[in-house]
């Protein structure tokens, strides 16, 4: 069967083609991937079934509803989202919380892999990495879908339940950012149903709708009409299919349905004009949109993919100038961006967006405006577009390489965009031949010919907002008219694009040795020690086909310099890449390697210093030569430095009002006893970044390579990758010297400390941080025990905090066990909630830990984390990464994490007891910081 498939499949494509080169010009329907099997149901009910093996013996299950908050009655505003959650909490096969104590039994985790969301248009939900090696499983996973469509029980009992969940959600999302998004929806969306509904909703309706007005929603639009499922994974196919046509047939439709409207949104012929502030808000954003209405967006023609890829190309374009002109001389603002994409369903637009400097958005928006005038009058280089190509055809054909990693969720996707918008969806192999065809035709005029239609001020708007303060000024609607108004009638030169040399190193290089070989057979690698004192870790991986990593790694890092030089230590490796390498700049760089699949990038720990790359094999010898460069020749320009150093100063300039800041810094200050080496980033410590430090640190850092560890896995054979290795780490210099980092005993307070900090906050909220810390030994048991904490407490805070107590939208746990400079294990502890209920839950949390400490876990608990834990990681050892830490970890830390008496063994074989013992071990004892971020005094909710 699968044969005739292929077949048929092949005379279409011969067929396609054909007509492609024959008919260029007219609408040729782009051809569907032949592995999906699809289909519409008598109820009117969409399927999407397709086989994959990634990850194995796993499948992902989606349920997409063409529903979302835009459907909503005033008096429903956030009950599409509500829903969402309902979803979970009960439904005809698996009352209560059935769906998640059923799956969770098998290791699908909530949060992770079972999970939805609501937008204005659409909801979905999705079981992703389900084992389907587990008899009936499958099975169980379509009825939850069939439930979701149809049979939600949306008893009172659940929907009283969820109202503080939600509550506490909209508490939580209420940031800054939020707020003013909120805010200039009116903008936007010119005052249409768009602008009145943000998903989450209105509070006052969530905590006191009645329960038939939920009831109705659920009744009017969740029905097989409006429903499609994507099926992805490994399987069979049509036998899964086969199960799809007979449960979901079943399903009745509904007589008489109501229609499924669009929301129109007004035309403007005038600008409209927003300014939107907020006290807590530290950035002042500009932001112009050109709406334009489309009714037909989707594309599923070849003229439709034409259009995309002109898109594409010139969007990537336009990031590339802005990307430039931020790295000379004082860059005029701090982020901006001209792109084309869509606003909603039926809408396309174009926006200009710019992050402008205090007191700087006169010059921020003339300078976003300059640039739109230069492409509209000026166009594009040959140059330009061509190095766009590059870029897209590689990405495309590093995709096709990847084929067999596709994700069953990434193909769900692509499902839910043709069910939802219409978008094709084709074989990878057919979309990278048709882009080869289709690019060719794409020139500079091509893309220069629409930006008038695009760059139209009819439906403009224009919204600007920023931090409400007497510091700031922000322009005024007559004096953004001005800019706009000036910027037309401005000259304007044509940018000037710069070639580009074609090759890292023209010189030819003295190559090293490999002067012994190791076998490490636990791990299936070879270690090489070269000529000049470095070793090279080598293993052979190809789960990724278009993938070789490559890890530095060496003892030292920030720890060997005194404690002022610390803001230069902490910025060196976000600064380096700005300025380039050897004698290019970050630009030419940037340009040369446009169509490579390579990145480099240096890092400088507190106890170590390293780089991290990687490339596809076709262009590893570039990575080998950046590496080598970055050793031997690195660059230090001043004025890459001043201008990035002027965008951060203009970042942190108003951050002193945003909370999530405030909280930051003060748990990194009290979490190392503020220590002189713990700095909060201020606009004092951006001033002390110093580029002669920088340069003379790094070069002390990377000057000596035999002291480095190199780690190299991927799909490149020993035999290819020996003279690479000997030509370019072996041939850099090496001092035959070894280095340590200091200890400078950044610990916590000891004891318990208690901290309850005030802050002036718009919507009333607390934070609770609790963390945790104890010497505890560094050993494979310790790891896992403390990677089973967590998911444990996952569970109950979930089930405890949120479920039951409605306190919280999410308690976050972390657990982690350092080993350098000391090994001691961690626990941190965080949630948002009602100030009146956080006292209460922070009590909670105590209780759970206490009861895991005296009693140990619940033995579900213990047995759903474990059965997570074991499918994660068969899902990550598929995967070139997990193979990367697994060789880093032999050698850095001194044990074999992959061997199954190292994770497996320990995981299958732990009780209750184990971990009660290590619960009161750890916990008992520990060091802790109990800290509550509250606001100065009750304020208004909206």
């Amino acid at each position: 069967m699968e044969n005739i498939k292929r077949f048929c499949a092949t005379i279409v494509l011969i067929y396609f083609f054909a007509g492609l080169q024959s008919q260029a010009t007219e609408d040729i329907a782009l051809p569907l991937d032949p592995a999906v099997l699809s289909g519409v149901l008598d109820n009117g009910m969409t399927y999407y079934v397709r086989s994959n093996s990634e990850p194995k013996e796993r499948a992902s299950f989606y349920m997409i509803q063409n529903v979302g908050a835009i459907l909503e009655e005033d008096h429903q505003n956030g009950l599409a989202h509500y829903l969402e959650h309902m979803a979970f909490n009960g439904t005809k096969h698996f009352p209560g919380k059935g769906i998640l104590n059923t799956l969770e039994k098998h290791g699908v985790a909530f949060g992770y892999n079972i999970n939805a969301y609501t937008s204005q248009d659409q909801t979905v939900y999705n079981l992703s990495d389900v084992p389907t090696n587990v008899p009936g499983l499958i099975d169980t996973c379509l009825l939850v879908l069939n439930d979701w469509s149809n049979y939600l029980l949306l008893t009172g009992e659940e929907i009283e339940a969820e109202r503080g969940v939600i509550s506490e959600e909209w508490r939580t999302r209420r940031n800054a950012d939020f707020r003013m998004y909120r805010a200039s929806l009116p903008y936007v969306y010119n005052h249409s149903k768009y602008a009145s509904r943000d998903v989450i909703g209105d509070l006052e309706v969530i905590q006191n709708f009645e329960h038939d007005a939920l009831r109705e929603f659920y009744q009017k639009w969740y029905r097989t009409d409006l429903q499609a499922i994507a099926v992805v994974g490994d399987f069979n196919a049509e036998e899964v299919e086969q199960k799809v046509i007979e449960l979901f047939s079943k399903i009745p439709a509904v007589e008489n349905p109501e229609e499924r409207y669009s929301v129109l949104i007004p035309d403007n012929e005038e600008m409209i004009f927003g300014l939107v502030t907020d006290e807590e808000a530290t950035q002042s954003e500009i932001t112009i949109y050109m709406r334009e209405y489309n009714p037909d967006q989707a594309t599923d023609d070849i003229n439709d993919l034409r259009e995309d890829y002109i898109i594409n190309l010139f969007n990537r374009m336009v990031s590339l100038r802005i990307s430039e002109l931020l790295q000379k001389g004082e860059p005029p603002f701090v982020r901006g961006s001209i792109a084309r994409t869509s606003l909603k369903r039926n809408y396309d637009l174009t926006y200009f967006s710019v992050t402008a400097k205090t007191n700087e958005e006169a010059l921020a928006l003339s300078t976003i405006l300059e640039e739109a005038e230069r492409i509209k009058r000026h166009g594009f280089a040959p140059g330009e577009l061509e190095r766009a190509k590059l870029y897209s055809l590689n990405r495309m054909e590093n995709r096709v390489k990847e084929k067999d990693k596709i994700s069953n969720d990434r193909y769900a996707y692509k499902y839910q965009s043709h069910y939802l918008q219409g978008n094709t969806y084709m074989d990878i192999e057919t979309e990278f031949q048709l882009m080869q065809q289709l690019f060719p035709t794409i020139t500079t005029d091509d893309i220069e010919k629409r930006i008038p239609a695009w760059f139209e001020l009819k439906n403009m708007v224009m919204v600007i907002s920023g931090p409400e303060s007497e510091d700031v000024k922000h322009l005024s609607e007559a004096e953004a008219r001005a800019i706009l108004e000036a910027s037309t009638e401005k000259e304007v030169e044509p940018y000037e694009d710069v070639e580009v040399a074609t090759s890292l190193i023209n010189e030819p290089l003295a190559a090293g040795k490999i002067t012994s070989e190791k076998k490490i057979d636990e791990l299936d690698a070879i270690e090489w020690t070269l000529s000049n004192g470095a070793k090279v870790v080598y293993r052979f991986a190809d789960y990724e086909k278009d993938n070789i990593g490559i890890r530095a790694y060496s003892k030292g890092g920030s720890s060997l310099y005194a404690d002022e030089l610390i803001p230069s230590l902490d910025m060196l490796a976000t600064l380096v890449p700005f300025y380039g390498v050897a004698d290019y700049d970050r630009v030419s760089l940037q340009k040369m390697l446009t169509g490579k699949t390579v990145s480099l990038n240096v890092e400088l720990g507190s106890l170590s210093e390293g780089m991290r790359g990687s490339a596809s094999p076709k262009d590893f010898e570039t990575l080998m030569q950046l590496v080598y460069l970055n050793f031997t020749d690195p660059r230090f320009d001043d004025e890459a430095h001043q201008a990035i150093i002027g965008r951060y100063i203009a970042f942190i300039q108003n951050m002193n009002k945003n909370p999530q800041k405030i909280i930051s810094d003060t748990l990194s200050m009290v979490m190392t006893n503020y220590h002189p080496r713990t700095r909060t980033m201020d606009e004092e410590y951006i001033e002390e970044v110093d580029l002669d430090i920088i340069e003379k640190v790094y070069k002390e850092r990377f000057k000596d390579a035999s002291d480095f560890t190199f780690f190299i896995v991927g799909n490149i054979q020993k035999d290819e990758l020996q003279p690479f290795v000997e030509q370019y780490l072996a041939s850099l210099p090496g001092n035959m010297g070894s280095e340590n980092w200091v200890d400078h005993n950044m610990d916590e307070p000891e004891g318990k400390l208690l901290k309850e900090v005030k802050l002036d906050l718009q919507v009333p909220k607390s934070t609770v941080i609790l963390a945790f810390m104890n010497e505890t030994e560094y050993t494979p048991e310790n790891m896992v025990y403390m990677d089973i904490l967590q998911g444990i407490l996952d569970l109950r805070f979930i089930e405890s905090i949120r479920e039951e107590e409605g306190g919280t939208y999410g308690v976050m746990a972390n657990t982690s066990l350092a080993h350098y400079p000391d090994s001691k294990g961690s626990l941190l502890i965080m949630f948002d909630t009602d100030p009146q209920k956080a006292s209460y839950l922070k009590e909670l949390i105590y209780k759970e830990l206490d009861q895991i400490a005296e009693r140990g876990p619940l033995q579900k608990d213990l047995e759903k984390t474990a059965l997570n834990m074991v499918k994660d990681r068969q899902e990550n050892r598929e995967h070139n990464a997990y193979w990367m830490n697994a060789l880093q970890t032999y050698y850095i830390h001194g044990y074999n994490s992959d061997a199954a008496t190292n994770f497996e063994n320990i995981v299958k074989e732990a009780t209750v007891e184990d971990i009660r013992e290590f619960m009161k071990e750890f916990y008992v004892g520990a060091n802790i910081i109990d800290m509550v971020f509250s606001p100065q005094e009750e304020t208004e909710s909206e």
